[in-house]
C-alpha cells in the first residue's frame, strides 16, 4: 500500500464534475453521479435499505442530496476500505477509521479534506475537544467523527446468581473475586452440579495491545496505563508498567483456580454471551450497552422472567481503594471528505451543511430513530416503537438500526444524547439498567485514564506494527495460559522494544511533547 498517496493524487484532478466518480454509488458503479448527488461508502450490519425505500428518500430530502450509497457489510469493510483507498475513484463520503494507516497516508498526502478549523463553523457537527484530539491525525481533523460514549466500561452480572447467593454487585477488584468464586463453588443455579464458573473471557480479536478488552480493563483497574501514560518524562506502555504485573497476577488467579471458561484462550467474541445466557457463567466485563444485547437474548429463550437476569456495575477499584476507569475515545470512525470530487472550499461548505442538518435534532432523530408516526411515536423525552409486526415498519427499522444510524454523528446507540430520542425500554428493570448506564459513566469519568497517544501517529509503529502488535499480545496470552515465565514474558518486551518499540514510543513522545 506504499503507493496508496502517489496514485490517489495522480488521479485527483482527472475528473470534472462536480462530485464526478461514483466509486461506488448504488447501481452504477464507476458512473458519474448528478452535480447535485453525492456517493458515500457506509458500513451495513444487516439488509441494505432499498435506494427507493421511505428511509433513503427521508435522509435524501433532508440532505437536500441524491445519495448514491455504497453499503458494506461490517466484516468486509476494512480490506474494501484499502481496496477503495488503493484506486482512482473515492466516493465523495468515505465513513473510515482516522487511524487506518492507508487512510493516514492518504490524508496526509491530500486525498482528504483537512477539517480541522472547518467544523467550528458548523454547530450542530460534534466537536469535544478531547474526542477531536483522539479522532485526529497527528493534530489535524480529516473527517466528522461519529459520536460514541467516552465512558461505557462496565461489568454484566447474573443477577438471579447474586440474589439467589445474596450477594451484592461489586465494587472492587476482590469482591469480584469472591463473586466469581461463588458463581463457580456454590451452585447459583440450583441444579445440585458444579457446572458453572465465573468470569466469560474471550480471546479478543483486535490486533492491537490496547483494544479497549476485559484484560486492558482489569490493567487500568490495578493503575497500569490506558495503552500508554507519560511518567516522569518517559512514555510508557501498558504492558511495561509496575501495575500492569499486578492486573496479571489476578487474571492468572482465575484462571488457575478455574474461575473462567475453560476456552478462555479461544472463545469467539461472537459466542461470548452465551455462556451467559445458557447459564454456565455469570460475568462479562465490556461496553455497558452489552446489557441490551442480554436482556433481548434472554427474552428470546424465555420471556416470562427475562428481565430478572441481568445486573450491571462500573469500574472497580482496585485492593487499596483507589479507583481507575477504563475510557473509550469517544469516537467511532470518521466521514470523510475527498478532495477528488469535492474539489472548491464551495462545494466542501455545501457538503458540509448537509452534515451538518443530518447532525440536526431533526436529522439526529432521523438516523437514530426513524419516522415518527411511522415506526416510533414519541413519550415523553422517550422513542417508543409502533405496530413492529408490520413488514413496512420493520423495513423502517433495519434501515435504521442497520444501516443508517451508521451516517450519524451527533448521536448513537448507548450514547446519551439531546438530539435523538433514547428508546423506552420494555419492563422496569430494563429501564433501570439505563439509568444505571448514565450514572455509572458519569461515576466512572471522574477516574478515567486517557490515553495521551491517541491523537497521533508514530511511522515506525505504521511501517512495522503488523511485526511489533502481536508480541505482547502474543505474551500475555501465553503468560496466563502457564507458558511463559515472568521473566520470559518481559523479555518479549525487550524484543519488543529492541524490535522497533524503543522508536515507537520516541516518536509518540516527541509528537506529544510537541502538542
Amino acid at each position: 500500500m506504499n503507493t496508496t498517496p502517489r496514485r490517489l493524487l495522480a488521479g485527483m484532478f482527472a475528473l470534472t464534475t462536480l462530485f464526478g466518480v461514483a466509486a461506488c454509488g448504488s447501481g452504477d458503479e464507476g458512473g458519474q453521479a448528478a452535480p447535485d448527488g453525492l456517493n458515500l461508502m457506509v458500513k451495513l450490519f444487516g439488509t441494505a435499505p432499498d435506494p427507493n425505500g421511505e428511509m433513503h428518500k427521508a435522509v435524501e430530502k433532508l440532505a437536500g442530496k441524491k445519495l448514491n450509497i455504497t453499503w458494506v457489510p461490517n466484516a468486509d469493510y476494512a480490506s474494501k476500505t484499502n481496496v477503495t483507498l488503493a484506486s482512482d475513484k473515492l466516493p465523495d463520503l468515505l465513513v473510515v477509521n482516522p487511524k487506518d494507516a492507508a487512510f493516514t497516508k492518504a490524508a496526509e498526502a491530500g486525498a482528504f479534506w483537512d477539517l480541522t478549523d472547518k467544523i467550528k463553523k458548523y454547530p450542530n457537527l460534534p466537536q469535544d475537544p478531547r474526542i477531536l484530539a483522539n479522532a485526529s491525525t497527528n493534530g489535524k481533523s480529516y473527517g466528522v467523527y461519529r459520536i460514541r460514549p467516552l465512558l461505557r466500561s462496565a461489568i454484566m452480572l447474573r443477577k438471579d446468581w447474586l440474589e439467589k447467593l445474596d450477594l451484592k454487585e461489586p465494587e472492587t477488584t476482590d469482591d469480584l473475586y469472591e463473586i466469581a468464586k461463588a458463581f463457580t463453588e456454590k451452585d447459583p443455579d440450583g441444579n445440585g452440579k458444579k457446572d458453572t464458573y465465573g468470569l466469560i473471557l474471550p480471546k479478543w480479536p483486535a490486533p492491537n495491545f490496547s483494544a479497549s478488552s476485559p484484560y486492558n480493563a482489569i490493567d487500568v483497574w490495578f493503575g497500569a496505563p490506558n495503552g500508554h501514560a507519560v511518567r516522569e518524562g518517559k512514555l510508557v506502555p501498558e504492558f511495561d508498567a509496575p501495575e500492569f504485573w499486578e492486573a496479571q497476577k489476578y487474571i492468572k488467579k482465575f484462571i488457575d483456580e478455574g474461575l473462567t471458561n475453560p476456552d478462555w484462550a479461544t472463545l469467539d467474541t461472537v459466542k461470548w454471551l452465551d455462556p451467559f445466557v445458557q447459564g454456565k457463567g455469570g460475568i462479562i466485563i465490556d461496553v455497558n450497552v452489552r446489557a441490551d444485547e442480554l436482556f433481548q437474548l434472554f427474552k428470546q429463550a424465555d420471556a416470562s422472567d427475562y428481565q430478572t437476569k441481568v445486573a450491571m456495575a462500573g469500574n472497580l477499584k482496585r485492593p487499596d481503594g483507589q479507583k481507575f476507569s477504563l475510557p473509550f475515545t469517544g469516537y467511532n470512525d470518521v466521514v470523510a471528505i475527498s478532495k477528488q470530487t469535492v474539489r472548491t472550499e464551495e462545494q466542501l461548505d455545501e457538503v458540509l451543511a448537509m452534515l451538518d442538518r443530518l447532525a440536526s435534532k431533526e436529522g439526529a432523530t432521523l438516523l437514530n430513530n426513524g419516522i415518527e408516526g411511522k415506526n416510533f411515536k414519541v413519550d415523553g423525552e422517550y422513542a417508543v416503537k409502533i405496530n413492529d409486526q408490520d413488514p413496512a415498519v420493520q423495513t423502517i427499522n433495519n434501515d435504521v438500526e442497520k444501516a443508517f444510524i451508521q451516517l450519524g454523528t451527533s448521536a448513537s446507540v448507548g450514547f446519551s444524547s439531546d438530539k435523538a430520542y433514547a428508546w423506552k425500554r420494555a419492563t422496569p428493570e430494563e429501564q433501570a439498567i439505563e439509568e444505571e448506564k448514565k450514572t455509572l459513566s458519569e461515576l466512572d469519568l471522574q477516574t478515567a485514564q486517557h490515553d495521551p497517544t491517541l491523537p497521533y501517529i508514530s511511522k515506525t509503529a505504521v511501517d512495522k506494527g503488523a511485526t511489533l502488535n502481536p508480541i505482547p499480545t502474543d505474551a500475555r496470552i501465553k503468560f496466563l495460559a502457564g507458558e511463559l515465565t515472568e521473566e520470559q514474558f518481559k523479555a518479549e518486551i525487550k524484543r519488543w522494544y529492541d524490535s522497533g518499540g524503543t522508536q515507537v514510543m520516541a516518536e509518540l513522545l516527541e509528537l506529544i511533547n510537541k502538542g
